[in-house]
């Protein structure tokens, strides 16, 4: 087997902004938990001791998102790690799906109890709290609102998708969650003020639960995918198997692998048989203008010459 010296095989890119803005969102996430408790404390009030218990899980999944990029930035090039350390973030994302999941689950039992056994709310109070929270929340979104729209070359939605930062995206959607709460909590109290629908807040909260449910299962999903390697049913794998059957249609394809070692990148594997006319060299030029093939190695049975990009 053939391969190019000095090739690399670290393709993590790295996403500063996007660390920085990430540290910013947990400060003042963090700041707010300790004003919203403090103040629970000394003034007896319920409403701001749970509003900010529950910004703490958001905190934690802010911490993990940022502790995902510090990891994956301090090992980056380590020989350890075969294809850099880009997966680290997808598994931080995938993690603060896990956290989403389980503040769903809170949600859904907290709205659940206060349906079944009602407490008198202060409304004011509480409003205040919705308000504040939200306008936090709006804050540390647009810090973490994710760039992938910069990227071009594409317009289809699936190669949008190839370029988010799913780290980023977990942080984002956590935020995003606490600020749908406090929408609905707005929308919920203040109902619940001028008509005495006290039942409108606890139902809220279930509406919210079903929501973030949906969303935690949507990243799980997107970040599972990427770490299992199971993106073999990608428009490029389409687009890379067409090229060589087109070009080279002697030659079958008896072994191809496709997996993503980085946001933009891609290594693919492709073994073809009966071309002994052929050096892996020229299939090689075939598939060199393909974006996103990062990593290319070929190999041509029999005969086994192989070429790595």
């Amino acid at each position: 087997m053939h391969s190019n010296p000095g090739q690399t095989h670290d393709f993590y890119d790295g996403n500063p902004l996007a660390e920085r803005n990430t540290r910013w969102a947990l400060l003042l996430t963090v700041v707010m938990m300790v004003a919203e408790i403090s103040a629970g404390w000394v003034f007896n009030s319920m409403a701001l001791l749970a509003d900010g218990w529950h910004m703490s899980s958001h905190a934690l999944a802010l911490g993990l998102a940022l502790a995902a990029y510090a990891a994956a930035r301090r090992y980056a090039g380590h020989p350890r790690f075969a294809f850099g350390t880009w997966k680290i973030e997808v598994l931080g994302g995938y993690t603060s799906a896990l956290f989403l999941l389980a503040i769903a689950g809170l949600m859904l039992v907290e709205s659940v109890e206060r349906l079944l056994s009602p407490a008198p709310i202060q409304y004011d109070q509480a409003i205040g709290v919705a308000v504040l929270g939200l306008l936090v929340n709006l804050a540390c979104a647009w810090l973490l609102r994710d760039d992938h729209h910069h990227h071009h070359g594409h317009n289809d939605h699936e190669h949008e998708h190839e370029h988010r930062d799913l780290n980023l995206r977990a942080a984002y959607i956590h935020v995003l969650t606490d600020a749908l709460t406090s929408v609905l909590a707005i929308i919920a109290l203040t109902a619940g003020k001028l008509w005495g629908a006290d039942w409108l807040d606890p139902v809220m909260g279930i509406v919210g639960s079903v929501l973030v449910t949906v969303w935690a299962i949507g990243l799980l999903r997107e970040t599972g995918r990427v770490l299992l390697d199971a993106e073999m049913d990608k428009p490029l794998s389409t687009t890379v198997q067409q090229r060589l059957q087109q070009r080279f249609p002697e030659l079958p394809i008896s072994d191809f692998h496709l997996w993503r070692v980085g946001r933009n990148h891609y290594a693919c594997i492709v073994a073809v048989s009966g071309g002994s006319t052929h050096t892996p060299a020229e299939l090689k030029d075939v598939l060199l203008d393909i974006e996103g093939i990062s990593h290319l190695t070929i190999e041509i049975n029999p005969g086994v010459r192989s070429e790595n990009q």
